[in-house]
């Protein structure tokens, strides 16, 4: 196989066919992550609460993998609402920081239950 699949205590379930992570080449490949508890049941809540949520399960998929924030090259957001923009800039300086990842951030886009929806790469080094 020619990447590895994260897992590990604290990693949230998904019902659909999809790894949590994989890692390959030195970078590992979180998938999207929602407002989701342990058992993988949506969370429904405010923006700040699923944007949180979605993070912190980011957070336990890295840390499963020896990975912080602080690792993360690359986001991909997916926000529902156009006017959660400002709300989302002004949370996303709490968990990421200078120098920051490069970033995409898709709005109108989730059309059901979530408001937010958070994808990452991070780079482990070349020795991993």
């Amino acid at each position: 196989m020619p990447f590895d699949v994260i897992r590990g205590a604290g990693v949230p379930v998904s019902h659909l066919p999809f790894s949590p992570a994989t890692g390959a080449g030195g970078f590992v490949f979180v998938s999207g992550q929602a407002s989701v508890d342990d058992a993988g049941a949506i969370v429904v809540d405010t923006f700040e609460g699923e944007f949180r949520r979605s993070v912190e399960n980011v957070k336990r998929i890295l840390a499963a993998a020896n990975l912080t924030l602080a690792d993360v090259v690359q986001v991909r957001s997916y926000v529902d609402n156009p006017k959660d923009i400002p709300e989302y800039n002004r949370l996303y300086r709490e968990y990421f920081f200078e120098p920051f990842p490069a970033r995409a951030t898709i709005v109108n886009c989730l059309g059901g239950a979530l408001k937010y929806e958070i994808e990452v790469i991070a780079f482990r080094g070349t020795g991993a």
